[in-house]
């Protein structure tokens, strides 16, 4: 871990690494701080002799060779990576080496979350790090997908580093633990990550050190001729073809490309031209067909751009923009939710719309809208969405560039969302994320609960069989047309039973069920209502119409079937009790009592 002038910061970062639920070392190389950080350093080792290790470098080192340091004095099965000013989620460890030891990884994956940022540093950064390319789990994962995140905050097998000589390169002031992290990648045969669990806190600084994305940003000159390293390892390891051409595409995309941005208009015309010969002559080498054809259409238009400086700086513009948006209104017009709000892109004149955006398939929908001024409206279909959580962002294109952001309205106790609406077979939900309160739809019930209500008409005996009648409502709406089947669930057991449903109306439903098992059956009725299948109990209002018991014998044993309502709830249940002449006659002698 290297360390320097991080005081402020290092005393949360130790406590994070010392309470990991793991056998460890912690090395931490001291870059010459004079803030108190070797002060700091030198009481944890002394409280934790073992445990805290420190390494005192003198003078001022590029953060590559306090890592290397580190490096060579790693005794462990794996490396991880901290920096300073950084920290450590609880139980990280535990779950990234657990991960490691159960298929064999070289490379585990963190997700990687970023900190709050602390009062007087600057309001954002022209390159931004990518958002952690995971949700779940996995114990493997591909090569382009691991590829989105390439700093060294991650478990690395020494065995792997050691065999293959990788180590940080001195010679760069920034962009060494991407470096690192590629040449680690091409010798990996198998890549983890750890998606469900916060690992790493990434604090955003200008003191001990800044995330490698950042610097960028204040010399995007250094960081493009940094750039070329990593490109050429990596094609050096992978040959030419589809998997050499994802990989390309993150480095053009957020390496390369990225700087024509916030960047590029930030710089002194003299520096423009530099950075646009830096990025033709990376385009020149590098931006192979393959690639082109994953490019976005904004990516294409600022490579065609790369001969004309003006529209560069035009289409900077336009991407750093002030993008203001509100959403004022929603309201369900039949089967169609009505939008509507306003928008305006500052400087600039475009086109706007809403894009709708699938978080499981990233499939995307656009909906036109109709604009006055800033103002705008627009109808969406919700009927023609399929089954999935879609998240509504408001979108102005202008020149190619489309600029998009999550439609939320203003912290306004007057906007309201309107209820569920049961349309073309789905249930569709608008709702308010709870973090941001951005606008999404969840279209068949991922998400959210699905309000549904099932009530019992009547339940009356066919010879042996019990015919059970009743109607169901879908968010206010008639459901029966959803109705799947009729789900007997044993109490005791957990065993179930599913008998076919009749839809008889746009309200209603018939099943016939027999069979039963002793023991105490509970009935819900189960719905296709575009996602995942739903049940709702049967409730009773009428308990006392429910109807009589039934008996009767099949062989040498008699059945008992009452159908009631649970004492709590009016849920529909039913009793099945079984009796043998022996269990029958036992019963009579206990009433006789003793003679």
């Amino acid at each position: 871990m290297p360390a320097r002038d991080c005081r402020a910061h290092l005393d949360r970062c130790l406590t994070s690494l010392l309470v990991q639920r793991v056998a460890k070392e912690i090395i931490v190389v001291d870059g010459g701080s004079r803030d108190g950080t070797r002060e700091l350093l030198s009481l944890y080792a002394d409280h934790h002799p073992g445990v805290v290790v420190p390494v005192y470098q003198d003078g001022w080192a590029v953060p590559a060779r306090l890592r290397n340091r580190a490096l060579a004095e790693a005794k462990g099965r794996y490396l991880f990576f901290c920096d300073g000013g950084d920290h450590l989620g609880p139980d990280a460890l535990r779950r990234m080496v657990e991960m490691a030891d159960a298929n064999g990884s070289d490379v585990v994956l963190g997700k990687i979350v970023r900190s709050p940022a602390r009062p007087g540093r600057a309001a954002g950064h022209p390159v931004r790090l990518a958002e952690f390319p995971f949700r779940d789990d996995a114990a493997h994962v591909s090569l382009p997908d691991a590829y989105d995140s390439l700093s060294c905050a991650k478990l690395f097998r020494r065995d792997l580093i050691e065999r293959h000589g990788i180590r940080f390169d001195e010679a760069l002031l920034a962009g060494d633990d991407m470096l690192f992290s590629v040449h680690a990648y091409c010798h990996a045969d198998v890549v983890s990550a750890v998606a469900g669990h916060d690992c790493y806190h990434l604090v955003s600084r200008h003191n001990g050190g800044v995330p490698m994305a950042e610097v960028a940003g204040h010399d995007p000159l250094a960081w493009l001729r940094m750039i070329r390293a990593p490109i050429e390892l990596m094609a050096g390891h992978i040959p030419a073809g589809p998997l050499r051409d994802r990989l390309l595409l993150r480095h053009l995309r957020a390496d390369v490309l990225a700087l024509l941005g916030a960047p590029f208009l930030a710089a002194c015309d003299a520096a423009r031209e530099k950075i646009i010969t830096e990025v033709a002559d990376i385009c020149a080498e590098w931006l192979t067909e393959g690639v082109r054809d994953l490019f976005d259409p904004a990516e294409r238009l600022r490579v065609d751009s790369l001969d004309d400086p003006a529209r560069l700086v035009r289409l900077a513009g336009i991407e750093t923009a002030t993008l203001r948006h509100r959403l004022a209104g929603l309201e369900w017009a039949g089967g169609s939710l009505t939008v509507s709000g306003s928008v305006t892109l500052a400087g600039f004149d475009g086109e706007a719309g809403l894009v709708l955006r699938e978080r499981g398939s990233s499939g995307e929908r656009r909906v036109p809208v109709t604009r006055v001024a800033d103002r705008f409206g627009a109808s969406i279909d919700v009927g023609a969405l399929p089954s999935g959580v879609w998240d509504v962002h408001v979108a102005v294109e202008c020149e190619g560039v489309r600029r998009m952001a999550r439609l939320r309205p203003e912290r306004d106790p007057v906007m309201t969302v309107p209820g569920p609406r049961f349309t073309s077979g789905s249930v569709v939900m608008p709702f308010l994320t709870r973090s941001q309160g951005c606008l999404a739809l969840d279209v068949g019930g991922h998400l959210l609960r699905v309000p549904g209500d099932v009530r019992l008409a009547r339940a009356v005996w066919v010879g042996h069989r019990l015919r059970v009648e009743g109607q169901v409502y879908v968010g206010g709406a008639p459901g029966a047309k959803a109705v799947r089947q009729l789900v007997w669930r044993e109490r005791a057991s957990g065993r179930e039973r599913r008998g076919a449903v009749l839809a008889t109306g746009s309200n209603s439903f018939a099943a016939v069920v027999d069979g039963f098992a002793a023991g105490t059956w509970d009935a819900y009725l189960e719905l296709d209502v575009g996602g995942p299948p739903v049940r709702f109990p049967v409730r009773v209002d009428r308990p006392d119409e429910l109807g009589r018991s039934a008996r009767w014998w099949s062989g040498l044993r008699r059945w008992t079937v009452r159908p009631y309502a649970t004492a709590v709830n009016r849920r529909l249940s039913t009793s099945v009790h079984v009796s043998t002449p022996f269990t029958l006659l036992g019963s009579a002698m206990r009433k006789l009592g003793p003679s």
